[in-house]
């Protein structure tokens, strides 16, 4: 499972929110736009859960792209680089030892909930769907 459907089923499940297969279908080619080394999973998997959870919460188009325009703010500032080849510079080498980014990943999910549960707070009297 790569970084983006990892990232985003762990979200779904700590914030209650069920994802359609077509979700997870379609972050199936995010990690590093399909080991090209583009934009990290664990970024990508997040922006897709922002736009998820902020439709349900009818959060407004406009917040909710300003509120993922911080996230990759902030999360570049935390980890020098939104990119999986800076983020990875080994690359997607068959040779790399399992879970190579488990650290990382955990460190940037653990990053995630804390921005997800503070965009809920900022937005919490809007109604939910």
């Amino acid at each position: 499972m790569n970084c983006a459907t990892t990232n985003l089923k762990i979200l779904s499940e700590i914030f209650s929110i069920e994802l359609s297969d077509q979700i997870i279908d379609a972050a199936l080619g995010m990690h590093g736009a399909g080991k090209y080394g583009a934009q990290c999973g664990l970024v990508e998997g997040t922006l897709m859960f922002l736009g998820i959870i902020g439709r349900g919460r009818k959060i407004s188009d406009d917040e909710i792209v300003d509120s993922c325009n911080e996230y990759a703010k902030q999360f570049e500032n935390r980890f020098q680089t939104l990119l999986c080849k800076v983020l990875r510079p080994e690359g997607f080498n068959e040779g790399n030892p399992p879970h190579i980014c488990e650290d990382l990943t955990c460190e940037a999910v653990s990053f995630n909930v804390d921005f997800v549960t503070d965009f809920i707070n900022k937005h919490k009297n809007q109604k939910s769907l």
